[in-house]
């Protein structure tokens, strides 16, 4: 098993609590951030409170008002967060290490995706900011009599950010909001998942480095219902951006309305994969494994509900309980573990619950191999006899659980999808591509991949349908979320 690094051993000796205005801030209450794989501490670190929240905000506002940021040429911020991204990959393998020893997941995933995604993310996003334009109207005015007009648009930075990211993906997931944010000329307060603070704090640091000015963009550690609860409800953040559960986005929204604060929210999902009698079995069940299993199914788009056609639902539930049981349990810095913990206690009792109960109510579930009794591990599971109407068949359980439901027709099929309060994702798997381009339109969900699950990319927009959330991350979409549109009217 791999060790960490020094230097990853000196952050930890470094990093003392919330990074406001370029540097730690070790006042407030002590807690530990743990590692998943056995529940021990990792590092001590301070969370902050309502005053620290509101310190971080006056900062980051008087940032904004002071043009440190924004005053620049957009060429020049450009460069830096190009010089950012550079700084990234450069410690991209301590950055790797810290997500999986905070957050659990695999190291070749850290390095991959959270690391390796985000480095074209930060890229991308970074052209945007010498992108952002306006438009010229041909306007129609006729008061006074006479007076001609010269009418355009423009896109300025909306101010103050504050963004609040869940656990599952904590430096990705950061990326998505503070680099569009700072890309459109805004400043950002940052409120990492309590959790899964460490690779925020070492980005921040990056950012310093890279050339961001003090003050632009910080981070204060704390509790969702203290930190969290400010950012939404303060007067001068301009600008929400929340990723997380369904239910406490609604509490952020509200927060947001009442000052009239912008908001997008990324918010849960219960995603369905679709998979027609034509489809490849073996196609399908890999797509399920990944699209089910990335992160131990700690994913907000990952497939946890399978509507299998009757002819293939047995091969495709053989197949699938087949390989889980060949899949070891280990540490994420393990590079050969295929199993690996969930980011707390917390989260393991509650997919058990979720498991518990459905057995309760006659769902059949297949477990995969045992897993270590030291740490957050749970052992994949698919569960077969469901009925649609189950609870783990409806609810967001955000662990490695695969339920698969037989469908006889496709208008079947495609109710089942659509009966959900959610949409963020689905997949649909066809070699037919007449039904896929029949069947796309109709499924209610932000993304429908076809023949692929979970994949990505930042110039394609990503944000969901229904109780799924508000706005979207990724593209042109995602920068511009952090800019008021101005309309400009010169008369003469």
């Amino acid at each position: 098993m791999s060790q960490h690094s020094q230097t990853v051993q000196a952050f930890f000796e470094r990093a003392t609590g919330s990074f406001i205005d370029g540097a730690f801030v070790a006042e407030g209450t002590p807690f530990d951030v743990l590692d998943p794989s056995n529940g021990q501490p990792l590092v001590t670190l301070a969370a902050g409170d309502r005053e620290l929240a509101d310190q971080a905000i006056a900062l980051t506002k008087q940032s904004f008002d002071d043009g440190r940021w924004s005053g620049m040429t957009p060429a020049a911020r450009e460069r830096i967060l190009l010089r950012f991204a550079d700084l990234v990959e450069a410690n991209g393998e301590d950055l790797a290490q810290l997500e999986t020893l905070n957050q659990g997941k695999s190291i070749n995933l850290s390095r991959g995706v959270d690391v390796g995604f985000s480095i074209d993310f930060i890229r991308y996003m970074a052209g945007w900011t010498t992108k952002l334009e306006g438009s010229t109207r041909n306007v129609s005015i006729g008061m006074p009599e006479g007076a001609k007009f010269n009418a355009y648009t423009l896109r300025q930075p909306v101010g103050v950010v504050g963004a609040i990211v869940p656990w599952n993906f904590p430096m990705m997931i950061a990326l998505w909001k503070v680099i569009p944010a700072l890309a459109a000329g805004c400043t950002v307060v940052l409120k990492p998942a309590s959790e899964t603070p460490l690779t925020v704090l070492r980005l921040a640091e990056l950012a310093i480095e890279a050339g961001v000015p003090k003050g632009v963009f910080n981070v204060v550690l704390g509790s969702g219902s203290v930190v969290g609860t400010r950012l939404a409800e303060h007067p001068d953040v301009s600008k929400v951006t929340f990723t997380g559960s369904t239910a406490v986005g609604k509490q952020v929204g509200h927060a947001a309305v009442e000052h009239m604060a912008h908001f997008s929210l990324e918010l849960g999902g219960k995603n369905p994969m679709l998979v027609l009698e034509d489809a490849d079995v073996e196609k399908a069940v890999n797509g399920a494994l990944m699209g089910g299993l990335f992160n131990q199914g700690q994913v907000c788009a990952a497939a946890s509900r399978f509507y299998v056609h009757r002819s293939i639902h047995d091969a495709f539930c053989e197949q699938l309980a087949s390989a889980i049981d060949t899949m070891q349990a280990g540490p994420g810095m393990d590079p050969e573990a295929q199993v690996n913990p969930l980011v707390s206690r917390r989260q393991q009792e509650s997919v058990r619950g979720y498991l518990d109960r459905a057995r309760e109510q006659g769902a059949k579930i297949h477990v995969g191999n045992d897993v270590p009794t030291e740490g957050f591990y749970v052992s994949p599971a698919i569960i077969s006899g469901a009925s649609h109407d189950m609870e783990i068949a409806r609810e967001e359980v955000f662990g490695p659980v695969l339920t698969v439901i037989p469908f006889d027709d496709e208008e079947q099929a495609l109710r089942m999808v659509n009966d959900s309060d959610l949409g963020l994702a689905a997949s649909l798997w066809t070699n037919d591509l007449s039904k896929a381009m029949a069947l796309t339109p109709r499924i209610e969900a932000g993304t429908v991949w076809v023949n692929t699950h979970v994949t990505l990319d930042p110039a394609m927009p990503f944000g969901g349908f229904k109780m799924s959330g508000i706005g979207k991350e990724f593209g042109p979409e995602a920068v511009n979320a952090y800019t008021e549109l101005k309309s400009v009217c010169i008369a003469y």
